[in-house]
């Protein structure tokens, strides 16, 4: 018989079972938890740390994607010091690439836009770095710009964990690292990408983009890795 845990989530009491993370359990409870790295039918990496919460009794944050729930939790979502922590890392995003959402082919579909809006992030007190990445449209199909790209990883694991391709990875260390193709090579001469789109509708920004989409129209089809997920380990 599966063990029983109970725990607190934003004042809220829960009964379930081991093995759950606490974003898993608040997702499924419709306790909004910010997050851009982590995404339905993929692994948990806790690369955006935006998905950080506060639990009583220890002192540090936790990622709430990695970190699973525990008899007697009380868990706060949401607190000044979350909210000030959040809107840095959105503030530290914004000034580290180049995210000009008037000209973006995911103006209005974009998730990063979408979560400054929601946490009041209408300017950055950080110095906008202005890296010159270049615009890889060598792909028939796609495009991508570095200059969008938050490092989420999102496109290597879909890649990797339900492609089975490996093509995107990632290059460089620290504040320098960019997603490339096999060995930093163009995409459109990649001898490994089977064109399947996975890697684009996980993206949640602009950094990769179905060719043809003009300024606001390119729309993720975020149900393709869950529903792929769901049928692999059903058997079918």
């Amino acid at each position: 018989m599966a063990k029983v845990i109970t725990l607190k989530i934003a004042g809220t009491e829960f009964k379930t079972g081991e093995g759950k993370t606490i974003l898993e359990l608040a997702r499924a409870s419709k306790i909004f938890i910010p997050t851009l790295c982590n995404f339905k039918g993929l692994s948990n990496v806790g690369a955006c740390r935006l998905c950080m919460v506060e639990v009583r009794g220890v002192p540090r944050l936790l990622p709430a994607c990695a970190t699973q729930v525990a008899e007697g939790m009380d868990v706060t979502v949401d607190s000044p010091r979350l909210a000030k922590y959040r809107k840095m890392i959105l503030e530290l995003l914004f000034a580290e690439r180049n995210h000009v959402c008037a000209a973006c082919v995911s103006n209005g579909h974009c998730e990063l836009q979408a979560l400054a809006q929601r946490l009041g992030v209408d300017h950055t007190r950080y110095p906008y770095r202005f890296p010159k990445y270049a615009f890889d449209a060598s792909h028939a199909k796609f495009n991508y710009d570095a200059n969008r790209c938050i490092l989420c990883t999102r496109c290597m694991r879909a890649c990797d964990e339900v492609e089975g391709a490996r093509t995107w990875n990632v290059m460089g260390r620290g504040i320098n690292s960019v997603m490339v193709t096999d060995l930093h090579q163009a995409w459109g001469r990649s001898p490994t990408c089977t064109s399947c789109s996975k890697c684009v509708h996980v993206c949640p920004t602009g950094a990769l983009s179905e060719k043809g989409s003009a300024v606001g129209e390119m729309v993720p089809r975020e149900n393709v890795i869950p529903y792929l997920t769901s049928m692999r380990y059903s058997g079918r």
